[in-house]
């Protein structure tokens, strides 16, 4: 089992033919194919998205440390060859901060 948890304590579920064992509508990732188990999207999904932004607020540092430990377990669950994709589906959908002056 995948076990990448956010601040809520939700760790990633992996199904093995059973259904997630996660609260209803926590949006959290399903692996090893990683949609979201509440409504199906790619994971993460956009309500996901708003509450992690919301959740960690200014402190986009954890937030990118938490999104990059998913990534990774995302990349050894989907054998994936081309990093360039997973790396937009998990960052690249962050707002990006104003330039220093």
């Amino acid at each position: 089992m995948t076990g990448v948890a956010d601040r809520s304590g939700v760790t990633v579920v992996e199904t093995c033919g059973t259904a997630p064992q996660t609260q209803v509508g926590e949006h959290a990732p399903v692996a090893p194919d990683w949609t979201c188990g509440t409504c199906g999207a790619v994971w993460p999904c956009e309500p996901k998205q708003d509450r992690l932004l919301t959740e960690y607020g200014a402190d986009r540092a954890m937030l990118s440390v938490y999104l990059g430990a998913c990534l990774a377990a995302a990349a050894a669950d989907l054998h994936a060859s081309g990093s360039t994709s997973l790396q937009d589906r998990f960052f690249g959908w962050l707002p990006r901060r104003p330039r220093r002056s």
